[in-house]
């Protein structure tokens, strides 16, 4: 038997926190040598941190890295442990993504990446270039000071592994694994039989199944041991890195970290028989054909033995049940998590949030509430940082600490109602109620007054009133009146958030919060810089059906049942008087339901479809209960007020990233901002087909948005902008 122990490890980096990142790496490798492992494993661009982005740019980052490098070699963490480290790498004139294999106090070989993350949320080809010389392994070169410390003048640069005495080790790096044609394929031929897989992977609802699935499919037909490693927590962005490090042994998950945690450094370990690497292989005949005339790879030989033999004390691993987290957990831990690394960077005091008692805002107080409970369950855990951590953001003293998820919340979570003649008193109650359920510090407040000041100072000025439709008023006075309640609130938020520290003799500020969802900033319903504007958005790329299923969830397993009330209620924006024929509902506001507009989406984004690719799709998928002409003008109703309503995309509040169709603009859904709301020749195309399908003539839309178009300027940028119709589409 060849026994070999390995460890892999879930990191929570910081961008550009070098004594951070340092400290996580070293205590990753205590830990690994203290449980007697071998191998360990770190995530990529470990030491810089992943999200560095144009940092990257400048060399200042890479020679930070080198630094950090160093120390760690001139001690002796690299003492007896193969150890590999994810960093930058300038060789020549090109900037690389390496991982840098170290032993013993050497570096014994850097591996860089050769096949980049450019899609999505990545855009590594901005700052690495991708090493393609796949023939043969260069010396590279040690800067100097590294070098004279370390005497050691070059090392091994490119494709390849190391081969010891007992096996064979090699890196493949992130998205090498997805790749079409991955390195593992070939390197398995070779006779590699540890592959380590440093990953900086970010959330997505319902995603960690492809990862795990590429993991298990590397090993299954080909054997091996496959070990990844993944950042875990915000590393200063819009993205969560979900952790979830693990050890897979020819198809079987032996070990695996957790997806969602607030520990800074967690340690996966599992004790392997390699032989069963080697067994499984000999049983291939296909594998051994075509080992037998394999393309020969590159290797760095090392004297140095990485197994013991026989004994038992050596327990071995066996496969486990993988674990995954429902939807509803997702949506509760992963921003939960998130916002804690936030607050704790960011230097804030605590969060503000303005609670509408609708179900978005309702749940953003529950994601924070989650988080106030995942904080005290790992101070009861023995958590130390989270634990110090907790102390300083609460201003507690005295040797005190949070014991109780309520009782922090009062210290760190403060929500207001921002009420008007137009509230209901049932979402005022329902606010009130979950602020109690959690513990929030909570305040009801009217804004009637200051919007009566401003609506005054408008009739000074002008000698006219506007009034809301249901009084007899005009679409745009209607809608003028509803963004003038939207953006006071969007003041008094940030008012509140600034002075309210000083009220309570606080040092520090408090974050705003914001609760527009995935489906209300791609239809654009929401008023440019309202309550949707704020700090951060923790749900601000979730769908709202997914929310609704979050929000009885979190009713049952978070303790807080006047959630299954709010779940229950009929959105709505609650900005026009209510009558006892008339109600505003959302739904009805935007002419599609919730529903449709995740459909419309994913269909956008995910499957790349234009307004004709679009009506051609949802003739199938609607086609039994819709007529061709009435999907075209699904289509185009979507499209007109996407288009009208996408320069709101350039302010969106920074949000957690959570689903594959966000429009989110700053990183990405990167698109223009002004269009043709008409789509002229698009439309076309759709009415000559659904006349075609339908065999008669299909109505055109003749309304007067189609036929007279505004453009109009709001904060010195040129957008298209519809002339009267959705309430909240105004700027």
């Amino acid at each position: 038997m060849r026994l070999i122990k390995v460890a892999t490890c879930n990191l929570n980096q910081w961008a550009m926190d070098f004594d951070c990142n340092l400290k996580n790496i070293k205590e990753s490798i205590s830990m690994a040598k203290e449980a007697g492992a071998v191998i360990r494993l770190g995530p990529e661009l470990e030491i810089t941190g992943y999200g560095c982005e144009d940092h990257f740019l400048e060399l200042d980052t890479v020679t930070h890295a080198w630094e950090c490098l160093k120390e760690l070699l001139l001690g002796d963490w690299t003492d007896g442990i193969l150890c590999s480290f994810g960093m930058p790498v300038i060789k020549g004139s090109e900037r690389y993504n390496c991982q840098i294999l170290c032993l013993n106090r050497k570096i014994v070989m850097i591996r860089p990446k050769m096949w980049l993350a450019n899609d999505g949320n990545y855009r590594e080809l901005r700052w690495f270039t991708a090493w393609k010389q796949k023939e043969y392994l260069e010396d590279f070169q040690l800067p100097t000071e590294v070098s004279e410390a370390l005497s050691q003048t070059t090392v091994p640069f490119g494709y390849g592994y190391i081969q010891f005495l007992d096996t064979a080790v090699v890196a493949e790096v992130c998205e090498e694994l997805f790749s079409p044609i991955p390195p593992h394929a070939e390197l398995a031929l070779n006779g590699v039989e540890v592959f380590m897989n440093a990953s900086g992977s970010h959330h997505q609802l319902r995603k960690l199944d492809l990862r795990l699935r590429a993991f298990i499919g590397a090993t299954h037909t080909r054997g091996g041991v496959y070990m990844y490693s993944n950042h875990q927590g915000c590393d200063g962005g819009r993205l969560y890195y979900d952790g979830c490090s693990c050890v897979v042994v020819n198809g079987d998950v032996v070990a695996q970290g957790s997806q969602f945690s607030l520990k800074d450094v967690e340690l996966v370990v599992a004790q392997i028989d390699l032989d069963a690497v080697a067994s499984l292989r000999g049983s291939i005949s296909s594998f051994q054909e075509q080992a037998s005339c394999k393309k020969k790879i590159s290797s760095v030989a090392v004297p140095f033995k990485l197994c013991q033999s026989f004994n038992l004390q050596m327990a071995l691993s066996s496969p486990l049940k993988i674990r995954y987290h429902c939807p509803e957990e997702e949506i509760a831990f992963g921003p939960a998590s998130w916002l804690w690394d936030y607050l704790r960077r960011s230097g804030a005091s605590g969060y503000l949030l303005p609670l509408s008692g609708g179900a978005d805002s309702s749940s953003v107080a529950a994601i924070v509430g989650c988080m106030c409970q995942l904080v005290v369950k790992e101070i009861a855990n023995g958590d130390e940082q989270v634990k110090a951590d907790a102390i300083r953001i609460g201003h507690y003293t005295d040797g005190q600490f949070p014991t109780d998820s309520k009782e922090f919340a009062k210290r760190i979570f403060y929500t207001v109602f921002m009420g008007s003649e137009n509230s209901s008193e049932a979402t005022k109650t329902r606010a009130k109620v979950l602020a109690d359920e959690i513990g929030s510090w909570h305040l009801d407040v009217s804004i009637d007054g200051v919007v009566s000041a401003l609506l005054s100072l408008f009739q000074t000025l002008t000698g006219k009133r506007p009034r809301y439709k249901v009084d007899g008023g005009s679409n745009i006075e209607n809608l003028g009146l509803q963004n003038i309640q939207a953006r006071i609130r969007m003041v008094l938020a940030f008012m509140l958030a600034s002075l309210l520290p000083w009220v309570h003799s606080k040092p520090g500020f408090y974050l705003v919060l914001g609760s527009s969802n995935v489906d209300e900033a791609l239809r654009g319903y929401l008023t440019k810089y309202d309550c949707s504007s704020a700090d951060i958005n923790p749900i601000g790329s979730i769908s709202k059906t997914d929310l609704r299923a979050f929000l009885k969830w979190a009713a049952i397993h978070l303790g807080f049942p006047s959630l299954a009330e709010v779940e229950a209620a009929p959105p709505t924006a609650e900005l026009e008087p209510i009558r006892v024929n008339y109600s505003q509902l959302d739904e009805v506001d935007m002419g599609m339901t919730y529903e449709e507009l995740s459909v419309y989406g994913r269909l956008r984004k995910i499957f790349r479809c234009g307004p004709l690719s679009m009506f051609k799709n949802l003739c199938y998928k609607w086609g039994t209960r819709l007529t061709p002409a009435e999907v075209a003008e699904k289509v185009k109703y979507f499209f007109k007020y996407y288009s009208i309503n996408r320069h709101k995309m350039t302010v969106l509040t920074p949000s957690y990233h959570a689903e594959s169709y966000s429009p989110e603009d700053n990183r990405f859904d990167l698109r223009q901002f002004l269009y043709n709301a008409r789509w002229p020749y698009q439309f076309r195309k759709i009415d000559e087909l659904a006349r075609d399908l339908d065999g008669d003539k299909v109505t055109i839309m003749k309304s007067t948005d189609q036929k007279k178009v505004d453009v109009r300027t709001d904060g010195g940028m040129g957008v298209v902008a519809a002339g009267s119709g959705d309430p909240r589409a105004g700027f």
